[in-house]
């Protein structure tokens, strides 16, 4: 099915920088919607439900999984985290564009889904660089970061599946590659049909 908005889907191993590249994007851009996932992880930090996440117990998880409510779920770092079927077509329907941050295996369910989803995956400049950044964060053990680094070592191997890379190695400069993909996809011949169809009409072009 053709909808008239775009579906942009962001990925990255934790620590890559893909929330804080997305919240950058999403502060200049005002015709992007972020869409907010569930998930039965506890919140971090100053993490608002509804606002980061909405955050569920297993048992809520589990039956929106039974009510076939998500578009995608999956298992990472030991929690779930689903996006909403319902919120994402509503809006692209009607011509909105949005922008998911999920994990890969979510990012691969929702291309075969949405054909036009247009996949975006953020690397690290270094496996030494990640590493820095998630003992940085000073949000986990020594443990759990071990566990997010040999995830992402298995995550990075799926990156041939996306249809963008980005290196985030200076974040002016990823940020700036981040936008320049949103607009591009904006101004293909199928995004601009879609979208325009004044223009098109008006130059009488079928």
């Amino acid at each position: 099915m053709e909808y008239a908005g775009n579906l942009f889907v962001v990925a990255a191993p934790s620590g890559a920088g893909k929330s804080s590249l997305v919240n950058a994007l999403m502060e200049v851009d005002s015709r992007l919607a972020h869409s907010v996932s569930h998930t039965t992880r506890p919140p971090r930090g100053q993490e608002v439900h509804g606002r980061e996440y909405y955050f569920v117990s297993h048992a809520q998880f589990d039956q929106m999984v039974q009510q076939g409510a998500f578009l995608e779920w999956a298992h990472v770092h030991g929690n779930r985290y689903g996006t909403s079927k319902q919120a994402i077509e509503e809006r692209i329907s009607q011509g909105g564009d949005i922008i998911l941050e999920i994990d890969y295996q979510g990012a691969i369910q929702v291309k075969q889904l949405f054909h036009n989803a247009i996949l975006i995956f953020i690397l690290p400049p270094s496996w030494e660089e990640l590493k820095s950044r998630l003992e940085r964060r000073g949000e986990d053990a020594d443990d759990v970061i071990e566990m997010r680094l040999q995830n992402a070592a298995r995550e990075v191997g799926q990156v041939q599946e996306f249809d963008f890379v980005i290196i985030n190695e200076r974040f002016e400069r990823a940020l700036f590659d981040l936008k320049s993909i949103v607009h591009a996809q904006r101004l293909k011949y199928a995004a601009q049909r879609r979208t325009r169809t004044d223009v098109f009409s008006a130059l009488q072009i079928s």
